[in-house]
């Protein structure tokens, strides 16, 4: 009889300490590449989340806002070189839990280790300002002080980043965090927790739980200590997590999916093209919300770019994510499998024709594995066009001139991020600017950078991460007041 392999198992880490969950349940984690459970996490209920709210709100009370701003710049660093460090294991560990290729998910773990760079040197950057008053004998300054408790809800696809973003800015301004990981894939984010403690950070500054949406989510996002809600998902629980935030009123920013469109206009360079759709919406098996998922060609090379494109997506190495020669890996969970099979069999339904994929892979039996998938669409609003799917399915238009392309790549319900491409450098800054998203890549696609806001308009949620105007989203101004003559403030009731 074959034994069962021994499940890795994690504790949540609170208030600098190790636990089990309060109630000493635990759920299993699954491995996408076989579908078999292979790490055991605690399940979070309300007392534990008040246990780590209780503890961030400790620390805040206590010396981390009041450290030097460049001696929490210090702590960023230390957590950037824990990354550098660890890059190996915690992409190791990503991509068993997540189906991510071994390859991205380690570079992406060193990539990460900047934003935290970039964010300690930000930490003493943040100004006030002195007001021009209209009051006599008065000065009045303004300054920028930590938000207090911060919930950060953090999705399974790129985890470390969806953190970081969140993290870095909040921890540079003195406020300490609560990070809820992902029910999918939890597992990366208790392994950066070990890192996050070696750092000799104080206790309660960071606390890392996981657990399901209702208990856990729930009493997180509406707990009275919690002051900022930092969320990256589905609009679905971004509604759910506004309506827990009229509870505690707290501040709220949300990074939601997209459905972000790409033209390609006849004068572009079609090799530049390919690559960047191709990295667009099979890079990661299209689990990114800013994969282009929409793709519009100009009728005069419709066919022959498609042609190309088809090629290209056919020679795509699908494979185990460990395997360096490995393209594209497994898709995340079987609901995405499931959402991705529907969508596809109505839009087949409704007129649309697969040009390659459209079917499970037969790479394996056990595996969440599809295969690049390109449907051509009569319009855009045939379900693989119109829905996100999160997975490597690509809805390809026509269209004739820039003004009609222009509105189709606005008719949609979110707005994050697109793409263009063409060698007309005018075209290229008025589509741009006409695009309602964003973000807009013109002749490139689905880059990132510690310095670049990222976020989007409409349902794709609002408030920005990265940058520099991000690190204020973690502040609010505080206004001072100071009376500035040596003669006493007036009488409030003497008569004139």
């Amino acid at each position: 009889m074959e034994m069962m392999p021994k499940l890795k198992e994690y504790k949540m880490f609170i208030d600098g300490e190790w636990i089990e969950s309060e109630s000493k349940k635990t759920f299993e984690t699954l491995n996408p590449e076989n579908n078999e459970p292979w790490a055991k996490v605690p399940e979070a209920n309300a007392k534990d989340v008040d246990k780590a709210v209780k503890a961030a709100q400790k620390a805040f009370e206590g010396e981390w806002p009041k450290l030097m701003p460049r001696e929490r710049g210090k702590f960023l660093r230390s957590i950037g070189n824990q990354l550098r460090d660890n890059a190996e294991l915690l992409g190791k560990i990503e991509t068993i839990d997540t189906g991510k290729l071994f390859r991205e998910t380690k570079k992406q773990a060193n990539y990460i280790a900047e934003y935290y760079d970039y964010y300690a040197g930000m930490a003493d950057k943040v100004e006030g300002t002195v007001l021009p008053i209209d009051k006599p004998n008065t000065q009045v300054i303004t300054t920028r002080i930590p938000i207090g408790v911060i919930a950060a809800i953090i999705p399974w696809n790129s985890q470390m980043l969806l953190t970081a973003t969140k993290l870095a800015p909040a921890l540079a301004m003195g406020n300490t965090v609560v990070i809820k990981s992902s029910e999918l894939a939890p597992a990366v984010m208790f392994e950066f927790a070990k890192l996050i403690e070696k750092t000799g950070i104080p206790k309660g500054v960071v606390n890392v739980i996981t657990g399901f949406g209702d208990p856990c989510g729930k009493s997180l996002t509406t707990h009275k200590l919690v002051e900022k809600i930092a969320f990256t998902g589905g609009p679905n629980t971004a509604r759910h997590i506004i309506k827990n935030s009229a509870e505690n009123l707290s501040e709220v920013s949300l990074e939601l999916g997209g459905k972000s469109p790409v033209a390609v206009f006849e004068d572009a360079d079609q090799e530049n093209a390919i690559n960047g759709i191709t990295a667009g919406i099979f890079g990661a098996s299209g689990q990114s919300c800013i994969a282009g998922s929409r793709l519009y060609l100009q009728n005069s090379i419709y066919n022959e770019f498609l042609n190309k494109l088809t090629s290209r997506a056919k020679k795509i190495k699908i494979g185990a994510p460990m395997d360096d020669d490995t393209e594209m890996g497994p898709l995340s969970n079987f609901k995405q499998l499931e959402i991705i099979e529907k969508n596809i069999k109505l839009t087949i339904d409704q007129g649309g024709k697969v040009k390659c994929g459209g079917k499970r892979h037969a790479f394996s039996n056990k595996g969440y594995y599809f295969p690049p998938t390109i449907i051509e669409c009569e319009n855009h609003n045939l379900p693989t066009a119109e829905n996100e799917l999160f997975g490597p399915v690509l809805s390809v238009m026509k269209f004739n001139t820039e003004d009609e392309v222009i509105k189709k790549m606005n008719d949609n319900q979110y707005g994050l991020s697109s793409g263009i491409y063409t060698k007309d450098l005018g075209r290229g800054l008025r589509v741009s600017k006409a695009i309602r998203a964003g973000i807009t890549f013109v002749n490139t696609y689905r880059l990132i950078s510690p310095s670049a806001p990222f976020g989007g308009i409409k349902d794709s949620g609002y408030g920005k991460e990265a940058g520099i105007e991000s690190i204020k989203d973690y502040t609010r101004v505080k206004t001072v007041w100071f009376h500035t003559s040596d003669k006493p403030t007036q009488d409030p009731f003497s008569m004139r």
